[in-house]
């Protein structure tokens, strides 16, 4: 860490957190859909030690900020714009006090861009098109605005389903070492692999260019276990998760497994699926079932076993995210209007309810700012 930087985390701890002297420093950003009262990206102090959301309020007033992601410099926040003249906004950081102040906003070249991703060194990112089938691919500029997009697909192809509605990309993940680039197509059942190059930069399909998981599934989101071995995908539609081996830029399934408790019958669609530090513990949010999915994994063959299935404690869990030291689970509830926050058994991997729970109109996106 820099000198300069140092001496900006400091100053935020001590604006943001006096009373916290020793502890670590976090803010938690939350996107959401405004169209009722919610008006843009909030943000909590959050405090490690016991789980505690001290409010911070309003960052900034941008509409429909779905999904939000941070740079790894931690300067600047990216919020897809989920309109049907679908955007991408970037934001400046303030160090001092957490707001967000508007740097630019780019065509998603789609409606209803639902993620933006930016690759692990930071020079790239991507956001995907719900309900036109599409991603786009742009510069990150030293200022920390985006470029106009460099590179955009158009996905295509029959649905395997009757049910299923066509291209309908959803998920981003890229590879630890950012060579590849992973994205889901819900309405095509299918598993899309790219390589990348940052530094060109450039974004090029992999061959094959795919690979199928089986009719109707609905994928969605995705993670990767932490030695890029396997790819989790979570199914939308039939409440399930295919696990993948990978072997360079092909994708093999080896399991598929249920989200939800045997026999139930509850009307159920996944959202969002998180992997611990560790490697050892996987996450789904069930919305219907309103509960979040307790996977263990075993790594050594990266298949999945469910282990329970705990109450979102608010309805319709969209989002969740871990926070940086991996101790606590956040469940965006969207249609509860709360945040709910639950602590993690690091051996186990169940949730333990804190009872903390903020208070928000139809939350989106969670992400953390790590000012240590």
């Amino acid at each position: 860490m820099s000198a300069k930087t140092y001496r900006l985390a400091v100053l935020l701890m001590a604006v943001l957190s006096p009373s916290l002297a020793g502890a670590r420093t976090f803010i938690f950003y939350a996107g959401s859909y405004t169209a009722g009262t919610s008006k843009g990206i909030y943000a909590w102090r959050f405090d490690d030690r016991t789980g505690g959301l001290a409010a911070l309020g309003l960052m900034a007033q941008t509409p429909q900020p779905a999904h939000i992601w941070i740079a790894p410099n931690r300067k600047f926040l990216y919020a897809v714009n989920w309109e049907m003249n679908g955007g991408v906004s970037a934001f400046r950081i303030d160090p001092r006090n957490a707001h967000l102040t508007f740097l630019n906003r780019v065509s998603s070249h789609g409606a209803r861009p639902n993620q933006v991703v930016l690759d692990p060194s930071g020079r790239i990112a991507v956001t995907v098109n719900y309900t036109t089938g599409t991603l786009a691919a742009y510069k990150v500029l030293s200022d920390g605005r985006l470029s106009e997009a460099f590179y955009v697909d158009q996905h295509s192809g029959t649905p395997l389903s009757a049910d299923q509605p066509g291209p309908k990309v959803h998920g981003i993940e890229f590879s630890k070492n950012g060579r590849f680039m992973y994205v889901t197509d819900l309405g095509l059942d299918r598993v899309y692999v790219y390589r990348v190059d940052s530094r060109k930069p450039s974004i090029v399909p992999a061959d094959p260019a795919f690979a199928m998981t089986h009719a109707g599934a609905g994928p969605r989101r995705l993670q990767l276990s932490r030695d890029d071995r396997f790819l989790y995908v979570n199914h939308e539609t039939d409440s399930e998760v295919s696990v993948f081996a990978i072997r360079e830029a092909v994708l093999t399934e080896i399991q598929t497994i249920s989200t939800l408790p045997p026999g139930s019958a509850v009307s159920n669609t996944t959202a969002e699926i998180m992997i611990d530090r560790a490697g050892r513990h996987l996450y789904v949010s069930n919305r219907g079932h309103d509960s979040i999915g307790v996977f263990a994994i075993e790594r050594s063959t990266g298949t999945l076993t469910l282990q329970a299935n705990v109450p979102a404690g608010g309805q319709t869990p969209r989002n969740i995210r871990l926070d940086p030291t991996g101790h606590y689970l956040l469940s965006a509830n969207e249609n509860g209007g709360t945040i709910t926050v639950f602590r993690v058994d690091g051996a186990s991997g169940m949730l333990n309810p804190t009872g903390v729970a903020a208070r928000i109109d139809t939350p989106g996106g969670l992400f953390f700012l790590d000012v240590e």
